[in-house]
């Protein structure tokens, strides 16, 4: 699933041929999506394109009375074409800019969404969100107090979206690394000290992945078509069994709410 780092790179790659454009039109092929298009997306016309956001994993065309909501889901992307560029399979909606380009979201899975949002920030999906991972509202003072008296591991706690958002498998298990924090131990029983430094690693690791053009993945190519090279750089994710790059000891594998996890028995604790 394309994380925040994938999220906010194929924002930085299309927002310079959306943001200040006209919305001309919209073509729903395909309104089956992860939840169904509403019928207003395709009802849409001539509306001026102020900015093109981001809040956790979904991207927000500003429309001004309304924005128009674009989440990814497992499998989704989004090109700039020509508006005649051939139909690829799973080419499921289009977005008409007056430029004669198009913004085409495709997504093989549907687990994806194409959003109607009357109510801006305020829409259900989004209402309840906690902080973004590179703002100054996110830090360990926050982590810590939120955790208190919390029983689920500390993995599940960061990569709840109410803790903090765009915190995936990927980045959390990157994160705990850096920070030398088990992903089983308890989240109330991690001190301040220790939650501060994983706030910083948060950062840190997600900075660094926006930077390389986010984590490639089967699904994922950046909105230019390029893959990203983050992965290149991973410490821990998917590499149990090979040697820890701090301590050399055998990485080891597990699972954490039906997730995998990689993690290093001698460096986290």
């Amino acid at each position: 699933m394309p994380e925040l780092p994938e999220v906010e790179t194929t924002r930085r790659g299309i927002e310079p041929y959306v943001a200040g454009r006209v919305l001309t039109a919209v073509t729903v092929r395909e309104p089956r999506l992860r939840w169904p298009v509403d019928a207003r997306v395709g009802d849409l016309r001539d509306r001026p394109i102020r900015a093109l956001r981001r809040r956790a994993k979904y991207l927000l065309m500003d429309l001004g009375d309304l924005e128009l909501g674009i989440h990814l889901g497992m499998s989704g992307t989004l090109r700039v074409v020509e508006a005649d560029t051939p139909l690829r399979k799973h080419d499921h909606v289009d977005l008409h800019l007056d430029s004669g380009r198009v913004l085409r979201f495709n997504d093989p899975r549907r687990f994806g969404a194409v959003l109607y949002l009357a109510e801006g920030l305020s829409h259900p999906l989004l209402a309840n969100l906690g902080p973004e991972p590179l703002d100054d509202t996110f830090s360990g003072d926050w982590l810590y107090r939120r955790s208190r008296g919390r029983k689920v591991s500390v993995k599940s706690f960061i990569m709840d979206n109410a803790t903090v958002v765009g915190v995936g498998n990927i980045y959390a298990q990157e994160s705990l690394f850096l920070a030398g924090i088990h992903p089983s131990r308890p989240a109330g029983r991690i001190s301040l000290a220790r939650y501060q430094r994983l706030a910083l690693s948060i950062r840190a690791v997600l900075a660094k992945a926006i930077e390389a053009g986010g984590t490639t993945l089967r699904d994922f190519t950046r909105a230019d078509g390029q893959p990203g090279y983050f992965a290149q750089q991973l410490r821990v994710y998917g590499r149990a069994g090979q040697p820890c790059p701090q301590c050399g000891a055998p990485l080891r594998g597990g699972r954490h709410g039906q997730r995998s996890t990689v993690f290093c028995a001698a460096c986290q604790r």
